[in-house]
């Protein structure tokens, strides 16, 4: 029983699932676009800031298990940074994000042969947007097709956001490709779907936006793990927290309205002038003018490696992320793992993370009101915030990367027999 595993990027969640494929003897090989070793010539000639974005790229497996297609991602990292922006940005673009997953998906695709199979070969497992033409090769050759879909289905998403554009028109420009993805990439998502033997997704929010005719398929929930703790608590915290210090409020990701940004400023206009501190970091979606139109004074703080993440967070009182549409919201977990109670929607696909009134509190989305109600609350209950956090951080503790990668693994034995 041997599985092929594709993503072109690898990020925390597909680590987790190639390291206990590999640990249980199930992996034939890991597809993906760049794995840098630390003992690699040509990063001596790289400037530092480049050299780490490779290295974060380096993965925990043999050699041999590992097979790079890296051009088209290397272009997408390069072309923004001399001025050709224009070539990763839009869908079609030679380097944009969808290409490489195309790319990447194909290659892949061409590594099935019935020798492959004739090996004792059994599965391949594949990421929404990356799949097509792998699970087409494999349904060919008789091998199950398992589906990792890391965010809600695309007419779920879709309906959200167009119903946003409506609602706030004037955020509807940070609303990105989830509004604007073509029909001939939306047939795709559909039909690597219809091709699954098994889905695996993130949370249940995702699980029920699946469409109706999937129900006879094999749907695995699989949580997201937490970064390990790595002290009993907030030591930056440890500062001064007299009643009139404003609350510090922290917002992490995308600044779109995807990520209920707009819906966030509004509440901190509901609230006392200068009773909270709303430090928002992450990537623009548009000028920062746009933004500061919206909500003259927050603290920006730009993306930065994920300890210098793990620090802000330890600096700020309450972690809120008002979301419309997600697959489930590692940041949240991150941010409790920090000692922060959390303000989150249902539609984070972190619902599991809230146990009410003692880690957090869920709210609707669309809820200004809801999200004041809530910071108000935390204004008024400072005494309760440590308390709060250390049960965060408690209930954060629980969910490891072992236990996912472990999941994942044990649902995929079950299928393949």
């Amino acid at each position: 029983m041997h599985l092929i595993v594709s993503h072109p990027t690898g990020n925390k969640n597909v680590r987790a699932v190639i390291s206990s494929l590999f640990r249980q003897d199930m992996l034939e090989e890991f597809n993906t676009t760049i794995a840098a070793s630390h003992d690699s010539l040509y990063l001596k000639i790289l400037s530092a800031k480049i050299r780490n974005e490779f290295l974060r790229r380096s993965f925990e497996l043999p050699k041999d298990k590992i097979i790079t297609h890296p051009w088209p991602e290397i272009a997408r990292m390069i072309m923004p940074k001399i001025g050709l922006g224009s070539l990763v940005h839009h869908e079609k673009s030679f380097a944009s994000i969808y290409s490489v997953y195309r790319k990447l998906d194909l290659v892949t695709a061409s590594r099935l042969t019935k020798k492959f199979v004739s090996k004792g070969h059994s599965a391949v497992y594949a990421y929404e947007d990356g799949a097509f033409h792998t699970f087409t090769s494999a349904k060919r050759l008789g091998l199950k097709c398992i589906y990792d879909l890391p965010i809600a289905f695309w007419e779920t998403g879709r309906k959200l956001l167009k119903e946003e554009a409506e609602r706030l028109p004037y955020w509807a420009c940070t609303l990105g490709g989830g509004i604007n993805d073509s029909g001939e990439k939306l047939k795709r998502k559909t039909e690597e779907l219809e091709m699954a033997d098994m889905i695996v997704t993130p949370s249940h929010f995702v699980s029920h936006s699946l469409p109706d005719w999937t129900k006879d398929k094999i749907i695995h929930v699989a949580p997201f793990g937490s970064p390990m703790i790595q002290s009993s608590k907030r030591s930056s915290q440890e500062k001064t927290k007299t009643p009139d210090r404003a609350l510090r409020v922290l917002f992490a990701g995308s600044m779109s309205q995807r990520k209920g940004l707009g819906d966030l400023f509004t509440a901190i206009r509901l609230l006392p002038k200068s009773s909270v501190e709303l430090v928002v970091m992450g990537s623009l979606s548009a000028p920062m003018e746009f933004y500061r139109k919206e909500l003259p004074e927050f603290t920006f703080e730009a993306g930065r490696p994920n300890d210098e993440v793990l620090a802000l967070m330890s600096s700020c009182d309450v972690f809120c992320l008002p979301s419309i549409v997600e697959g489930r919201a590692l940041v949240i977990q991150e941010a409790m793992s920090q000692g922060l109670p959390v303000i989150i929607t249902e539609n984070t696909g972190c619902s599991d993370m809230v146990i009410e009134g003692e880690t957090g509190f869920l709210i609707p989305i669309r809820s200004p009101e809801a999200i004041a109600d809530r910071l108000l609350w935390f204004l008024e209950n400072r005494s309760a915030i440590d308390s709060m956090g250390q049960k965060a951080q408690n209930h954060a503790e629980k969910y490891s990367w072992d236990a996912y990668g472990n999941g994942i693994t044990k649902a995929i034995k079950g299928i393949i027999v």
